[in-house]
């Protein structure tokens, strides 16, 4: 293998080994000691082919000639008084094979469970990494990498990590038979080296060219990807427009420019798989025209040293094979790599104390946000007491729902205090106070499950929980409706609700957050895509739980916020104005032309 060669294999090997060894630790070398195993027994099975060779020539004597340092197999068989004939060879050959079959079946099998367990092991790691990511660095990700990767690529790299240990498994079957092959006649493990230097230099161009058309893969699927999720989240503007074709065309070359590359892939392959065993039999035949025509061997010899020769060079072919196929997969490897530091630092940081209620008032003070270098928020400072009610209305672009995700924990402050309970939030477990949190959004949330899974969150259906469930039906107003269903609780709604009105998903996921226990009702926007009398409805709802919870609205319709203890008028990142409903009538001239502008009754 030439130097700049070996050196790019050992280097690539050996950082995908660090990969590797971080999730499985010793486990590893488990299954390479099989390997050992299996190879050698393999080796000793063979070499007494050589006594029967010599058997069936008529010698009976010095049936331990020619097999080097491997003499003491038959030495050591007539120490312990078996007789050297053709049922004993046989026997002991049978029994070496019997156990390279059991080695073999066991590194098999434990080769399966430690696949199993690694790719597990991968998922749990990016799913765990994911849920921990800030808000702020998820919104800033691309969505369809995400997918395609802990998807499609997990499934690569699943692939990478076989081909991985399939190459060095085969390296180390390559190693034992060329000990064997070295045991028996040094020069011919120098012609095994030989061989693979004539090798390599062929399969190096085809490496080169699978791992080119890798990365152009997975680069091509994360694209696909993040067209497909555009295309599902906007089927009904893109079918209702007539655009459906056009964006369907982007699709199409995605999907052309992926298949292509795969196709490249395919057929770098499919040259490795068809060339291997004629270059195998071509420098076996080198090899015998070698021994016989300038080394003078015994045929008997030979053909020892060629098996044992024959058998590594193909395990060698196997392991060249195996690194290609490595390589073709390489590029989900490294990707998912750059994934899991992207996901490193985009984690959110948790403080160490616990939140078990919401008992007091929450308080923000001079606050800064900005995204990128515009500034949202300015030296802002609010405080919410425990079940008071307030609004947030103003224009779109005031600020409204930037605070609003920072009093739920979605946003981190630039500058300024945030305190819940005279607590720093940098100080909180932000998880445990966002479970104290209710989160209802213009857009309800609906699972592909049943309407019992839904609102209890895949709670075990028992006495105490069906209790809760139909308490937070009654109090969000749809129990009735979820009574009259044949299935009742059981009843599937379908992929996002397809089956309800947008009132009844609007109910279902209010009920969730009620089922919750929560003591914060955040209702952003919650009810401005339902019709009047649908809202109307909805509205007497939360007026029913005003005193009960802490809510926090954000509205443009005021005739929503119109009985909130408090209304917050913004304007430019700042408090505008702030009183109940009455008192910014008269003391906000801003506030009183919104009102005339939506024709509200007061």
């Amino acid at each position: 293998m030439p130097k700049n060669g070996l050196k790019r294999f050992l280097e690539k090997y050996f950082n995908s080994f660090s990969f590797f060894y971080k999730r499985l630790k010793n486990k590893v070398f488990v299954s390479l000691i099989l390997s050992i195993a299996v190879g050698f027994m393999d080796g000793f099975g063979l070499t007494l082919f050589l006594p029967l060779l010599k058997m069936a020539g008529g010698e009976n004597q010095n049936s331990g000639d020619g097999l080097g340092k491997l003499e003491f197999l038959v030495t050591s068989m007539e120490d312990l008084g078996i007789e050297l004939n053709l049922v004993s060879i046989l026997t002991v050959m049978v029994v070496f094979f019997v156990l390279k079959g059991i080695s073999q079946y066991m590194k098999e099998i434990y080769n399966v469970k430690l696949r199993q367990y690694f790719i597990s092991t991968i998922r749990i790691d990016l799913s765990n990494a994911l849920s921990q990511m800030s808000f702020k660095s998820f919104m800033k990700a691309d969505a369809g990498r995400i997918q395609n990767t802990m998807s499609g690529e997990v499934g690569r790299v699943s692939l990478a990590y076989k081909e991985y240990f399939n190459t060095l498994q085969q390296g180390v079957m390559v190693a034992v038979y060329m000990l064997f092959a070295f045991f028996i006649d040094g020069q011919f493990a120098v012609l095994i080296i030989i061989g693979a230097a004539v090798t390599n230099i062929l399969f190096n161009i085809i490496y080169k060219a699978t791992k080119r058309s890798s990365a152009k893969v997975t680069a091509g699927s994360h694209i696909y990807q993040s067209l497909l999720l555009q295309f599902v989240s906007n089927f009904k503007y893109l079918k209702a427009t007539g655009n459906i074709d056009n964006y369907v065309s982007k699709l199409k070359n995605g999907i052309t420019y992926i298949e292509k590359n795969n196709f490249k892939v395919g057929k770098l392959n499919s040259i490795i798989n068809a060339i291997r065993e004629p270059i195998l039999i071509f420098i076996v035949s080198a090899v015998i025209l070698v021994e016989v025509n300038f080394f003078n061997g015994e045929l008997a010899t030979i053909l020892l040293s060629l098996l044992f020769f024959y058998r590594a060079l193909n395990s060698l072919m196997f392991m060249q094979t195996a690194f290609n196929g490595f390589l073709s997969v390489h590029g989900s490897l490294d990707n998912l790599k750059k994934f899991e530091i992207e996901l490193e630092n985009g984690k959110e940081i948790q403080g160490g104390q616990k939140m078990n209620s919401f008992n007091d008032e929450i308080n923000l003070k001079g606050i800064d946000f900005k995204y990128g270098d515009s500034k949202i928020l300015n030296e802002l400072s609010v405080s919410i007491k425990k079940n008071e009610t307030i609004a947030f209305v103003g224009e779109s672009g005031s600020g409204k729902t930037t605070l609003i995700n920072i009093v739920v924990g979605l946003l981190k402050i630039g500058e300024g205090d945030f305190y819940i309970d005279n607590k720093n939030l940098e100080d909180l477990d932000v998880r445990s106070y966002q479970r104290r949190i209710g989160y209802i959004t213009q857009e309800p949330v609906i699972f592909n499950d049943t309407i019992f899974n839904n609102v209890t969150f895949w709670a075990e259906m028992n006495d105490e929980n069906l209790r809760r469930f139909h308490n937070s039906l009654k109090e969000s107003s749809i129990f009735d409706f979820v009574n009259s269903l044949a299935l009742k609780e059981n009843t599937k709604l379908g992929s996002e609700g397809m089956d309800l009105s947008g009132g009844q998903k609007q109910r279902i996921s209010i009920a969730r957050e009620l089922y919750k226990d929560v003591d914060i009702l955040v209702l952003d926007e919650a009810t401005s895509a339902l019709d009047s009398e649908t809202e109307k409805a909805i509205q007497q709802g939360f007026d029913k739980l005003k005193g009960k919870f802490t809510i926090l609205m954000v509205a443009h319709r005021l005739a929503t916020v119109k009985n909130a203890d408090r209304i917050i008028l913004m304007e430019g990142g700042e408090i505008a104005a702030s009183g109940d409903f009455k008192e910014l009538q008269r003391t906000s001239n801003k506030f009183k032309r919104m009102v005339e502008l939506q024709n509200m009754e007061v």
